[in-house]
């Protein structure tokens, strides 16, 4: 991490966010993404502390800064967590897919959603969400983020296993649902294929969409274009 950084500019648990190898960088918002709000549930809401240099603390950094990237980076080549060069990414034992695939997808929250359910019973259709509907969604539903913890390594690299957790409180609207305030999880398994350098190769994630979309699904049925009024707030449009 660069020393010349400020306290307020570094981010503890992530890599390739700031510094001199970023300034370059093309983020999504013009600028690289303020994580302490959800730095702040995390810390407060985790239910492991690892050891500092552990495996499982640098499989947890590795995961979150790989997660920063995917969401927030505009430029593949900027992406410095992974290897680019034949790398995939995989849900559910769904057909691997290289960065561009995902893309078109919709990237972010969109592709982890796809689902082979009838169109009338999805709850949340990936197939009519864009990137950005989909992030609006999300971050819309979770003001304070959606924050993740590594809860076991099961193996290190280069074929890296682990347990996570993903979790928010459900203080916005989501798909025409009220808020509820309550504590959204989701748990899963995850296998990072990394070489010599912890540069990811292969992604692949194990997990129920159903756990999360039925925390999110709960709530009053609002009227029509509530949702849509939340979303013109210029605090959740940038949150992420």
């Amino acid at each position: 991490m660069d020393s010349s950084l400020t306290d307020q500019q570094q981010d503890k648990y992530r890599s390739y966010l700031h510094g001199e190898g970023e300034k370059n960088t093309n983020w999504k918002l013009g600028a690289p993404p303020n994580y302490d709000t959800v730095n702040k549930l995390f810390e407060e809401g985790r239910t492991k502390i690892w050891p500092p240099a552990s495996l499982e603390e640098k499989v947890q950094n590795l995961v979150k800064t790989w997660e920063m990237e995917m969401f927030n980076k505009i430029s593949f080549p900027d992406y410095k967590s992974v290897k680019l060069q034949n790398y995939t990414v995989s849900v559910n034992g769904r057909k691997p897919l290289s960065l561009e695939e995902k893309r078109k997808l919709g990237g972010g929250y969109n592709s982890f959603m796809q689902t082979s359910l009838p169109q009338d019973l999805r709850g949340y259709n990936p197939a009519q969400e864009t990137e950005h509907s989909s992030h609006l969604a999300f971050t819309t539903a979770f003001p304070r983020g959606f924050a993740l913890e590594v809860i076991q390594v099961y193996s290190g690299p280069p074929s890296i296993v682990y347990k996570f957790r993903h979790w928010g409180y459900k203080e916005g609207p989501f798909k025409g649902h009220a808020p509820t305030g309550e504590l959204v999880q989701l748990y899963g398994i995850s296998i990072f294929e990394v070489d010599d350098e912890m540069k990811i190769l292969k992604v692949e994630f194990f997990f129920d969409r159903g756990e999360l979309l039925g925390g999110l699904m709960k709530g009053d049925k609002l009227t029509s274009g509530t949702d849509q009024a939340a979303l013109s707030c210029p605090f959740l449009r940038n949150t992420g």
